[in-house]
């Protein structure tokens, strides 16, 4: 082979490894996707209700036998008359047993009234509220990404790591989904 050959197939095989470095550069520049800038993880508060019951002692007014008292109004009608005719006198006597009657009557009216309130019993009851249980969960990640010299911010399901995969200008945030470099 003479000089020029060989002079010819280096200059050659410069020219191609020279071209070839370039495409090469640029399928890795491309290929090596956007720059991660931050991430910060995004977490969600969660509220779960549930019923919590305790048993609590209760005090209740036992039911009455005579709701309308009518055992201490009649009682104290008689004893409040007994007590007006033993008072009056005279023509008053009768006046003074009808106002005896009613005054003891009102009274045995309400002093029956406060026997049956002070007739109490004790019993054990379940008392429940809805609470609620607070929980963080996680709700992806927030990422802030620099493209073609821009930032930009996306909400991701798992950390990308330091770079984002680029395809023909968009971000590949998952499987097979493209979102646009924004």
């Amino acid at each position: 082979m003479n000089k020029s050959t060989v002079t010819g197939f280096v200059i050659g095989a410069i020219v191609v490894t020279a071209a070839g470095a370039v495409a090469g550069y640029r399928v890795v520049s491309a290929s090596r996707g956007a720059e991660v800038l931050s991430v910060t993880a995004q977490h969600k508060t969660l509220r779960t209700p549930r019923q919590e019951c305790h048993d609590v002692q209760v005090t209740k007014v036992k039911p009455a036998r005579d709701r309308d008292r009518l055992l201490g109004t009649g009682v104290g009608a008689v004893v409040g008359g007994l007590l007006g005719h033993q008072i009056g006198g005279g023509s008053g006597k009768a006046l003074a047993t009808v106002a005896g009657a009613a005054a003891g009557g009102y009274a045995g009216n309400k002093i029956e009234q406060k026997v049956q309130q002070g007739d109490t019993y004790t019993s054990t009851e379940q008392q429940c509220a809805t609470v609620y249980d607070r929980s963080e969960v996680p709700d992806g990640y927030e990422v802030v990404y620099r493209l073609d010299g821009k930032e930009h911010r996306v909400h991701m399901d798992h950390d990308p790591g330091k770079r984002i995969p680029v395809k023909d200008g968009h971000i590949v945030t998952g499987a097979g989904s493209n979102s646009p470099a924004s």
